[in-house]
């Protein structure tokens, strides 16, 4: 296990790196009652990660597997922390790439490179009063195909799709520095730029989609966010906003980014 911090991590928050975890989620909630401060947690492998509604999620080596555990913060702002997550994912993957143009946004929380999934964000509450946000990225290798749920976007790692090898401590360097840096910025002027900046990089923005959960079915054109974070979708009923669902793509279109 280490601690040390590299040059340019985040005033006031700490690292732990372990070798071998069952899961960072699992291993944050562990940690919650003795912890204070915001505290990142990387795993150089996780052998049963988890995503979104309890599915496997596959880490290979190479990959990175990190849990960020903060303070909760109050209920209304909780879920807006996912598109902090995901901005501060698409600042880092421009970071170390240099490229801003492959990178797109996902409603609610995935990074897209290529129109492909790069990287997922998980957001769970954690006991006494913290809050634990999970995110894997595909860094060396991609999970099969076969394993992934029809409709579902093609995965693809960030060696796959650009050539690029980065590890995951490398990268989880200016992951951490700009959800730092996006956090600050919510807690200070609110949801209304981080919204604006997520919409900038949003994938399909304009186009039909189709929303799936445990609620039904609905499809429509994505219009908008709304301030509390729903997707907001055009329908032939009119608009409807959407707080949770899975998002699924139109099959045959193949963009980057959108809007």
């Amino acid at each position: 296990m280490s601690s040390n911090l590299p040059a340019g991590w985040p005033e006031g928050a700490g690292r732990v790196v372990l070798d071998e975890t069952p899961s960072t989620m699992a291993e944050a909630a562990a940690r919650a009652p003795e912890t204070a401060a915001p505290l990142w947690i990387v795993a150089r492998r996780q052998t049963a990660g988890r995503g979104r509604r309890g599915r496997a999620w596959a880490d290979p080596p190479g990959n990175l597997a990190a849990t960020l555990l903060m303070p909760a913060p109050a209920l209304t702002q909780a879920a807006l922390h996912s598109f902090v997550a995901a901005l501060a994912l698409h600042d880092a993957c421009v970071e170390v790439t240099g490229r801003t143009d492959p990178f797109a946004l996902k409603w609610p929380n995935d990074v897209l490179l290529g129109g492909r999934k790069l990287a997922g964000i998980l957001l769970e509450t954690v006991q006494p009063a913290h809050l634990a946000i999970g995110i894997g990225v595909n860094l060396a290798h991609a999970p099969e195909r076969g394993a992934l749920e029809p409709g579902a976007i093609p995965p693809v790692s960030l060696a796959e799709g650009l050539g690029l090898f980065v590890t995951a401590e490398a990268f989880l360097t200016p992951l951490a520095r700009a959800f730092d840096r996006r956090a600050r910025a919510l807690a200070t002027y609110g949801f209304g730029p981080i919204r604006a900046a997520w919409l900038e990089r949003a994938a399909r923005r304009g186009e039909v989609v189709t929303a799936r959960s445990a609620g039904g079915v609905v499809t429509g054109s994505f219009e908008d966010v709304d301030d509390s974070g729903r997707l907001i979708l055009m329908t032939a009923r009119g608009r409807q906003a959407i707080a949770a669902a899975d998002v699924f793509f139109a099959e045959g279109a193949d963009h980057a980014a959108g809007g």
